[in-house]
């Protein structure tokens, strides 16, 4: 995109909103990496930058895969870096930077609104401001609960001062769906029966993942609610939502209810990672493994013990990931919905997509189905690569992959294993996962715009399928 400077009569190139918001984590991630080298970040014995740029990226887009281990690395400055670098990506970089700006009362550019309407998908530009203001508080007030809730479980364990600086650092890691960890390198297995724990932590990996639209939307649903009737009916309310929250809500329990299930009847007997646990722990282990899938990287088992089954199973259930507007990777779960509604449309011989009594775009079918074809075309070529260049199991690799495409941060054991092609790789991944999705959202969206009204209609010919 070019402006022209009157001024000067010279032409000067202004970045798009799409490139703003690659660039933004591009140069939170240099710097990141940057301030993760210096030495009053290390207390390890010294490491390649490599690894560095790997935490950094990793953090920044939220994921948390680490090819070393995080407390025994990183002194309290490096983790407060990570720490920093897993908000700024949880919420992106310029959408704190105009919540700065809200804060102190600064209007936001035309620019910036349309910069803002891209990084929280937003449809219109209108009460950008008032929107922003909510993420913060939403943010908030989730992250201080998690606080809260985790310090009576690691202030008992850990002391006043480490224990609430590790219920803190763990919550704002499951909220921005990150995985990151300072316990060591078990992750949350070590709490595997702890159900405070447990709750806790899925609750904000679920808050995060549902994206601000939803609580929005529920927050103003709830209050017209609450002013128009005295008795609380579940219908009357869900009824009052919008389109788009229905389907986060109810793709969101469906998949947290079949991976539950399904995780817990492959694991049943498995002795390395369910099988010892009573009914009730082999259940909080299942659902707990079943919400990390929706992107966060906790774990709470053995992640390579786990039977090839499971991990086939879970690496599509990464590859969904979570919603839209939210700190999720993923292809998103109203993107997965939509192709599954293009599926049924076809074998019902429907024209049209519906769902709870409502149309679909055609334009966002397609959408739908060109982000996940080309989404999981980078995940092949990944795959690809990883398999010439890694000597590692393969269905490993392919839980590594998905996995960091969808900034998810579980691992089978394979990440501190990779070579420093290997490393590249998944480092492209996950900024690719981070990004990609709004940036082709953009792009398509844009492209057609600009090409609606101008095709050129030509005589339709037929070819055979199957």
């Amino acid at each position: 995109m070019e402006a022209v400077d009157f001024h000067k009569g010279k032409k000067k190139k202004v970045f798009s909103p799409t490139r703003r918001i690659a660039f933004s984590f591009f140069m939170v991630i240099f710097i990141g990496s940057l301030l993760l080298s210096l030495s009053i970040s290390n207390k390890g014995a010294v490491i390649p930058y490599l690894d560095h740029l790997f935490i950094a990226t990793s953090a920044t887009c939220v994921t948390g895969l680490v090819p070393i281990v995080v407390a025994d690395q990183y002194t309290l400055f490096g983790q407060l870096v990570i720490l920093a670098l897993i908000q700024i990506g949880g919420l992106g970089f310029l959408t704190l930077l105009n919540m700065m700006l809200v804060a102190f009362k600064k209007k936001l550019s035309y620019t910036n609104k349309i910069i803002m309407q891209e990084a929280l998908n937003q449809s219109s530009m209108r009460a950008m401001g008032i929107y922003i203001k909510r993420v913060i508080k939403y943010t908030a007030i989730f992250e201080l609960t998690g606080s809260v809730l985790l310090s009576f479980v690691f202030v008992p364990e850990f002391g006043l001062i480490k224990g609430i600086y590790y219920a803190c650092f763990h919550s704002i890691s499951a909220f921005c769906n990150a995985g990151f960890d300072v316990l060591g390198s078990n992750s949350l297995i070590n709490y595997q029966t702890n159900l405070l724990v447990n709750l806790v932590v899925a609750g904000l990996i679920i808050a995060g993942g549902l994206g601000f639209i939803v609580w929005v939307d529920l927050r103003m649903a709830w209050k017209n609610y609450k002013d128009n009737f005295k008795v609380f009916k579940l219908r009357k309310f869900m009824a009052s939502l919008s389109l788009h929250t229905k389907i986060v809500l109810w793709i969101t329990s469906i998949l947290l209810a079949l991976g539950t299930i399904i995780i817990l009847a492959l694991e049943f007997t498995n002795m390395k990672t369910l099988g010892a646990l009573p009914l009730p722990d082999k259940i909080l282990a299942s659902f707990f493994q079943s919400t990390t899938l929706r992107t966060a990287g906790f774990a709470t088992v053995d992640i390579g013990a786990l039977h090839v089954s499971t991990k086939l199973i879970m690496s599509m259930f990464m590859f969904i990931g979570g919603s839209p507007a939210g700190t999720a990777g993923g292809i998103k779960t109203v993107t997965f919905v939509m192709m599954l509604l293009y599926v049924h449309a076809l074998v019902q011989g429907s024209d049209r997509i519906k769902i709870m009594k409502r149309s679909i775009s055609d334009q966002v079918v397609k959408r739908a189905l060109t982000i996940a074809m080309v989404s999981f075309f980078i995940c092949v070529t990944g795959l690809f690569v990883l398999a010439i260049s890694e000597k590692l199991n393969f269905i490993d690799l392919v839980f590594e992959v998905f996995s960091a495409f969808a900034t998810v941060g579980l691992t089978a054991g394979v990440t501190p294993m990779l070579t420093s092609v290997g490393k590249v790789v998944i480092i492209i991944l996950m900024y690719i996962g981070r990004i990609g999705p709004i940036t082709m959202i953009l792009i398509f969206a844009k492209r057609y715009n600009q090409m609606k009204g101008k095709d050129i209609v030509y005589p339709q010919a037929d070819v055979l399928i199957g």
